[in-house]
């Protein structure tokens, strides 16, 4: 019997996709040993985004296809994942730790936008990352209340000059909530929230994180503007429902992005359509398909469809969203391929080494 050959192994890997990268883990340089002894073949993989829920089904699935080879007795395949930081993430010195800083925004308010970031930076936690939470909607803070942060939470201070987040469910979260009393508005004009922006971005200890998740206000202003000047944004998500009003808002967004060169990852579409409990009859509330055309028509993807449902704003307001709460329910397993989705499209980009550009506005 021949001993099988180095072509052969790399064949079969080449025949399987990634679902996240959309490409085979040979093109996504994710090998990173082949090692073949007479009978018997090892294939080391490591992937670019946090994988945990997905690592050991791919490693079978690799595995599996291997020992079909003929002359393969024995396969075994090893895959772990370590997330790379982007190219030219300069900024504060309090983000030189942080690798990716993910926008999640929307046009307008009321779409889901702070359940959509509290839920992506859990699932990206359940995947094994480092993650932070940072609540940049000033006017309207509501990340306190997702992650179950008591009233009258204040963060601690480091060297009298640096917040420490409060940390919820692995995650550390910073926002205004934790700075103001709860019945206290922000009468701010612009230029001032930015700049109670710029300060919780760069005055706060994040350390170490793989990702930081920040829930942008709704709109296209000045929050938008500093942020993306101060920090190194590594890409956008934008988050609609399927309404003409907030898909014409969502458009706004994207352009914006692309206006301050930020890479928009890609669409959430939210209240998709509702499912009656009581006869399961499918109803689209907010009109059919419009998160799937505002994504062909600015060539980017819809990463996540979901839908209308009393458990995902019970769980929200009760300060346990739906990745924590029920991390099995299919609720939950969109939010999870959906973070793992956001972490390859970053991971390729770093993979790429594209140098994210000195943003100029004026």
């Amino acid at each position: 019997m021949s001993q099988t050959s180095r072509e052969q192994v790399e064949n079969v890997l080449r025949g399987l996709i990634d679902p996240h990268l959309n490409q085979d883990p040979l093109s996504a340089g994710c090998v990173q040993d082949i090692r073949i002894d007479q009978n018997s073949v090892e294939v080391d993989v490591r992937l670019g985004y946090a994988a945990d829920q997905f690592k050991t089904g791919w490693a079978q699935m690799l595995q599996m296809q291997l020992e079909q080879l003929d002359g393969v007795s024995d396969a075994k395949v090893t895959v772990d994942w370590a997330v790379p930081a982007q190219a030219g993430m300069a900024g504060p010195d309090v983000l030189s730790q942080v690798k990716n800083v993910i926008a999640v925004a929307s046009g307008k308010g009321g779409v889901g936008k702070s359940t959509t970031a509290a839920n992506l930076a859990l699932a990206l936690a359940r995947e094994g990352a480092k993650v932070g939470v940072l609540d940049a909607d000033i006017y309207g803070p509501s990340q306190g209340i997702m992650f179950g942060v008591a009233p009258g939470t204040r963060p601690g201070v480091k060297d009298e000059k640096f917040f420490v987040p409060v940390e919820a469910m692995g995650v550390k979260v910073m926002s205004m909530a934790f700075l103001t009393d709860d019945e206290t508005p922000m009468v701010w004009r612009g230029p001032m929230a930015s700049g109670a922006l710029l300060q919780m971005l760069t005055q706060t200890a994040w350390g170490e994180l793989d990702y930081l998740v920040v829930d942008m206000p709704p709109g296209t202003g000045d929050i938008q503007l500093t942020l993306s000047q101060k920090a190194a944004v590594a890409g956008a998500l934008i988050v609609t429902t399927p309404q003409d009003i907030a898909l014409l808002d969502a458009k706004k967004g994207i352009e914006m992005f692309r206006k301050v060169n930020i890479p928009v990852l890609g669409v959430v579409e939210n209240m998709a359509m509702h499912v009656c409990s009581s006869c399961g009859h499918i109803e689209h509330i907010f009109g059919e398909g419009g998160g799937g055309r505002l994504a062909d028509n600015y060539e980017v993807d819809l990463l996540a469809s979901l839908p209308l449902s009393m458990d995902i704003r019970k769980q929200c307001d009760g300060g346990k969203p739906t990745a924590n709460a029920d991390p099995e329910s299919q609720i939950a397993m969109i939010y999870q391929q959906l973070a793992r989705t956001v972490g390859a499209r970053l991971s390729i980009a770093a993979h790429a080494g594209t140098v994210m550009p000195e943003i100029q506005i004026g």
